[in-house]
C-alpha cells in the first residue's frame, strides 16, 4: 500500500517514520535502506516501509512481512501489501502527520 505525503508537510522522512515506531535497517547486500516496525517480540510479521522520492511528495511503500525469505539468495517473502492489517497501519501513519 502506498501512503503519498507532500514534502512540505513532512521535510525529513525518516524523522517522521521513526516517530511512527520504525527502525531503519540496511540492506548491505542491494544497497538499500528500509524502515521495520515489530508487531510483536519475534522479528516476524513485521510492517515494512520503502520511502521514495517522488518529485514534490513522499511515497512511503508500505506492508506487512509475514515470514522471513526461505530460500537463500531469493528476495520474495511472504508479504500483505493491502487488507485490513495494512491499511490500519497505513491509517496510524497517516494520523501521525496531525501530532
Amino acid at each position: 500500500m502506498k501512503i503519498t505525503i507532500p514534502k512540505n508537510k513532512v521535510p525529513d522522512p525518516e524523522l517522521f517514520i521513526r516517530r511512527c515506531g520504525y527502525g531503519r535497517i540496511v540492506n548491505r547486500r542491494a544497497g538499500e535502506t528500509s524502515y521495520t516496525r515489530r508487531i510483536r517480540r519475534e522479528l516476524y510479521p513485521r510492517f515494512h516501509v520503502y520511502i521514495e522520492d517522488k518529485g514534490e511528495n513522499w511515497s512511503f511503500n508500505l506492508h506487512l512481512d509475514q515470514r522471513a525469505t526461505v530460500y537463500e539468495g531469493a528476495t520474495a517473502h511472504s508479504g500483505d501489501y493491502d487488507g485490513p492489517v495494512v491499511e490500519s497501519e497505513a491509517k496510524r501513519v497517516s494520523e501521525m502527520l496531525n501530532y
